[in-house]
């Protein structure tokens, strides 16, 4: 069974996530703080670990830079509150693999921390891949295609030298938050807002949307370019489009707590270029790769 541990001073945070967690299937284990989190993967070592930010003793940021130096195959979810925005960025930038607001555990917690956890699986089977220039996919907006084309990705940069898990994982979040945007708010033209009020009306909105016309024909195109030392990037979609001047600015940490924007926020922390084009149809990323 997947193990997670929870890490949160609070006893009714700790509980909270905990009861999530283990309703949908996972293993809890229990620490009030940074130092005994250590202690505990110290004894039996976990899948992956959700910590609160703002802890006596040992906080999260500096239990992040801990995980990340001593068990770097462990992925790390946020628990963030108001308040705690800033820390939250720099714990992103130093190695954490996303958040997830406290306000929202009971809509968001569970699905992000699955996830996650698919993004690891990935990138623990990415096959080495043949070399190529570039390479292109067409895909409908089905969320069930996108982890073909991480696994494809994944084994890209690491061929490329590209060995340092937190790195790999977070690239890949990046690309999934971008491919994921392009198919529910792009070409099939559900919001987060929706999400937000009422998450089964979201879910069913997107599986109607994807069956008739026009969502249904319309197609995420990804394309990934290679040169040494730098990967770039394309993620389009056919919808609408939207005004990006419109878009709160996802790196302002007061933003940090808004149902929208949360993609885009992941993608700007983890990527080094982040540009919208073709009227918010077209979103490019580069990062820049160090091998080792």
């Amino acid at each position: 069974m997947t193990v997670v541990l929870v890490v949160d001073d609070s006893p009714i945070d700790r509980r909270l996530a905990a009861g999530l967690l283990t309703r949908a299937g996972y293993e809890t284990r229990l620490a009030e703080n940074g130092e005994l989190a250590l202690k505990s993967l110290e004894k039996e070592r976990a899948d992956l670990i959700l910590t609160d930010l703002q802890m006596p003793g040992m906080d999260g940021l500096t239990l992040v830079d801990a995980i990340c130096s001593q068990y770097t195959d462990i992925p790390i979810i946020l628990m963030t509150a108001h308040g705690s925005e800033d820390l939250a960025v720099r714990a992103l930038q130093r190695g954490a693999a996303s958040y997830v607001p406290k306000r929202d555990l009971g809509r968001s917690l569970v699905e992000t921390v699955a996830s996650v956890l698919s993004l690891t699986d990935v990138l623990d089977a990415a096959p080495p891949s043949v070399r190529q220039p570039a390479m292109h996919w067409e895909l409908p907006s089905d969320l069930a295609e996108i982890t073909p084309v991480i696994a494809v990705l994944e084994g890209r940069l690491q061929r490329l030298g590209l060995s340092d898990e937190t790195a790999l994982l977070q690239i890949s979040v990046a690309l999934r938050e971008a491919i994921v945007n392009a198919m529910l708010h792009g070409n099939l033209e559900v919001s987060s807002a929706e999400k937000e009020t009422d998450p089964a009306a979201h879910d069913r909105l997107v599986e109607e949307r994807r069956k008739i016309s026009p969502y249904r024909e319309r197609k995420v195109r990804v394309t990934a370019t290679e040169v040494p030392g730098e990967v770039t990037y394309v993620v389009s979609d056919e919808g609408p489009g939207f005004d990006v001047a419109s878009l709160p600015d996802p790196m302002d940490p007061a933003n940090l707590e808004r149902a929208s924007g949360r993609g885009l926020f992941l993608i700007r922390t983890f990527m080094d270029d982040v540009e919208h084009s073709d009227g918010g149809r077209t979103l490019t990323m580069v990062k820049r790769v160090a091998a080792g």
